[in-house]
């Protein structure tokens, strides 16, 4: 089994975004070379935005903030997505800050805490659930339907530990919690099979306020 690596950093400037009226978007993300600062961001409102310094975030009501911090992918995901599609899809494509290899990010428990590098240290939030920014983006007719279908998401993190990671940096799982709520299942919960959502109480203290209102709204 190969081992889990970050295969990029990715990183967005800001631009006119088409799909939302009088908004920006950082959604165009590239793979940048040489090491990059993470720190938690802050509140979604009022905040810095991104949790990798230099990234930006356009819409700053729906995206950001510390339980959104940074957005991981799996690359093969992206090589499955470029197979079906028939398009070449470069890591950072998807709007990820991070493109990971040899972990597989939508089995992630909700709670799982990574290890990059040496220092910096990300808590597994939520599912990235996609937006019309996203379904624009991608130009692909009934894309949100297709991508929802797959029920392969990626991951939002948060920032346990602050530090500088680059690419190559190998990821280790170093806490798991007991719980089986993964990535893919709070996604399929709050999509497609919403009979699934109070499985979603399992996760306990790993269950992010977003994700507990849509099971017990006040």
């Amino acid at each position: 089994m190969m081992d889990a690596r970050l295969d990029s950093v990715n990183v967005g400037t800001l631009q006119p975004n088409p799909h939302k009226a009088d908004l920006s978007t950082g959604i165009n993300k590239t793979a940048r070379p040489g090491s990059w600062e993470v720190r938690p961001p802050g509140p979604k409102h009022g905040g810095l935005g991104s949790g990798v310094v230099g990234d930006v975030i356009g819409d700053p009501r729906h995206h950001g903030g510390d339980s959104q911090a940074l957005y991981a992918f799996g690359r093969e995901d992206l090589d499955d997505w470029q197979t079906r599609l028939g398009r070449e899809l470069p890591n950072g494509f998807f709007g990820e800050n991070l493109t990971t290899v040899g972990l597989d990010v939508n089995e992630a428990r909700l709670g799982e805490i990574w290890r990059i590098g040496d220092t910096v240290e990300l808590r597994v939030t939520t599912p990235r659930i996609p937006c019309s920014t996203f379904r624009g983006w991608m130009g692909e007719r009934g894309w949100v339907k297709t991508f929802t279908k797959a029920a392969r998401p990626g991951a939002y993190l948060s920032v346990v530990t602050p530090g500088f990671i680059s690419a190559g940096d190998t990821i280790t799982v170093i806490h798991r919690p007991e719980h089986e709520i993964t990535v893919a299942l709070s996604y399929r919960a709050t999509t497609l099979e919403r009979e699934l959502l109070p499985r979603l109480l399992e996760a306990g203290n790993d269950l992010q306020p977003e994700l507990r209102a849509k099971i017990l709204p006040a």
